[in-house]
């Protein structure tokens, strides 16, 4: 018998993909909202993004940081 690992519903579909997109935009309108300068390379590796609770994250400290940078601090 083979197990399958469990997955979120819809994982991996449009939908997943459409959310993921969608995060990644609102971080980046909440950092131009706020006036934060956000360097290219920051600007990729948000949209780059796939994992959906790491934008989550990002999401969550977008709204306090005072540079795009502090948003990828406690991955260092």
């Amino acid at each position: 018998m083979t197990l399958r690992p469990s997955r979120f519903p819809g994982s991996g579909t449009l939908i997943e993909e459409t959310r993921i997109k969608g995060r990644a935009e609102d971080i980046l309108r909440i950092l131009d909202l706020r006036a934060i300068d956000i360097p290219e390379a920051a600007r990729e590796r948000i949209t780059g993004c796939t994992d959906l609770e790491l934008l989550g994250t990002w999401f969550d400290r977008a709204l306090t940081v005072t540079n795009a940078e502090e948003l990828f601090a406690a991955e260092a």
